[in-house]
């Protein structure tokens, strides 16, 4: 296993950062001009030279226009560039659980399409400690956990690596959200997904998807 190594961010990434936050989230818009290097030096405790490479990094990376003479203005509209872990903490419910539905509808199809054999042991792996975690003695937090593991692999076998990662950012929230929706395990307790285990071992993409859909509408 190859193992990179840590790095400790500097001033300037530090400031670039919490610039890059405000300028996301509307606290600086597009075409406004950013203060002066003598307040954002205050601002953040730093100096001239971390302000003026955290300046440097925001510019490279489209969020700043640097005019010399005059100052330094917003390029990006808010929002664009925030980190997508950073948006998701801030979604609304509703709008994380409509993106979840067409996430797992794609992914199931597309594993049920694409899955080998080897995904599919994993795939019943996870079933099956889904399965005990629910009929068993374990808490809330681990059966949400065990369920997230089971979709995960789902996912894994779609072999869209895109839908992969998407759907991994999303498992961070996901855990967090059903831990308040559900009152108990009951909701575990379920044959769905395992007809959602059998369609994806049968290769039949429809009926993959068709599960998922009546799973989610619980």
């Amino acid at each position: 296993m190859m193992i990179s190594t840590i790095h400790k961010k500097s001033l300037a990434e530090e400031v670039a950062e919490q610039l890059r936050t405000a300028i996301a989230n509307g606290s600086y818009k597009a075409g406004e001009q950013l203060p002066t290097e003598p307040e954002l030096m205050k601002q953040f405790g730093v100096g001239r030279s971390s302000v003026r490479e955290a300046i440097r990094i925001l510019a490279n990376s489209g969020l700043l226009r640097v005019q010399q003479g005059v100052g330094t203005f917003i390029e990006a509209p808010a929002g664009i560039t925030e980190p997508f872990h950073q948006r998701l903490k801030r979604a609304e419910a509703p709008d994380l659980d409509e993106v979840r539905r067409l996430l797992e509808m794609k992914i199931a199809e597309k594993a049920a399409a694409n899955r080998t054999n080897d995904d599919l042991k994993k795939i019943k792996a996870a079933l099956d400690k889904r399965t005990a975690m629910a009929h068993g003695a374990a808490s809330l937090e681990d059966c949400v956990q065990a369920d997230i593991d089971f979709h995960m692999s789902i996912a894994e076998a779609a072999r869209n690596p895109i839908l992969t990662d998407l759907y991994q950012s999303f498992c961070i929230q996901l855990k967090s959200w059903f831990m308040q929706a559900y009152p108990d395990v009951s909701i575990f307790q379920d044959t769905l997904h395992e007809e959602l285990y059998e369609s994806i071992k049968a290769r039949d993409p429809q009926k993959a998807w068709d599960c998922i859909a009546q799973i989610i509408i619980r």
